[in-house]
């Protein structure tokens, strides 16, 4: 098995195994939000994982999801250069999110909540204006609702519909533009989608949440 360092703290990795896991199974927090473990093709889209590694006596940004573990590599995870990159990244996903924590269905398990307090930052950007948008609402689905204005394009319940071998979300447009949605924007209830539910156990936000709830904070 390989070994390698993480801010010199000394732990081992399955072979193929990428740093973020390998940190995690060791005790090691690194801010994460759309890696899913077995992705053999990681999105890293957020950033949020953004760690140095030490390349012939040089130190060379990237993701932990994506990068995997080599024997004898030094990986540095907390480094001012690091945490100002989260930061930046952190604040850009959180332009582009509504902030309704009082009202959300998922704002106890709310992974955004989780990584602020990781960063020691505040849900509501300081450097950056609000970009969110008042998107549309689909609540066609008779057990959950897609409520896009929380969406954080980490893209784990694209991967998870997918998975399931089958296709009913996806990204559509790109840039600032970009959302998750169906075919064509159609409503959820009539693209065929089998009720599996797992793209809602996904999703860390309140973009995609059992209509249980009722929208509502859970408790």
């Amino acid at each position: 098995m390989p070994s390698f360092t993480i801010d010199g703290q000394e732990i081992t990795a399955e072979p193929g195994e990428k740093i973020l896991w390998a940190a995690l199974r060791s005790g090691i927090y690194i801010p994460h939000l759309c890696a899913t473990e077995h992705d053999e093709l990681p999105f890293g889209g957020c950033r949020l994982c953004l760690v140095e590694v030490e390349v012939s006596g040089r130190r060379e940004m990237t993701t932990a999801c994506s990068e995997p573990v080599r024997d004898k590599m030094k990986v540095y995870a907390h480094t001012e250069k690091v945490e100002r990159m989260r930061r930046m990244a952190f604040e850009l996903i959180m332009s582009d999110h509504q902030i309704d924590c009082k009202n959300c269905a998922k704002r106890k398990t709310c992974h955004l909540i989780k990584l602020a307090s990781s960063l020691k930052m505040t849900l509501q950007p300081k450097t950056l204006r609000s970009l969110a948008r008042d998107l549309p609402i689909d609540d066609s689905h008779p057990l959950f609702t897609h409520d896009p204005r929380k969406c954080v394009k980490c893209g784990k319940c694209v991967l998870m519909c997918q998975g399931m071998g089958k296709s009913f979300l996806d990204f559509a447009h790109r840039g600032f533009e970009m959302v998750v949605t169906t075919f064509d924007h159609l409503p959820l209830a009539s693209v065929g989608c089998e009720s599996c539910l797992e793209c809602v156990k996904v999703c860390p936000t309140g973009a995609l949440y059992l209509k249980e709830t009722g929208g509502k904070a859970d408790g």
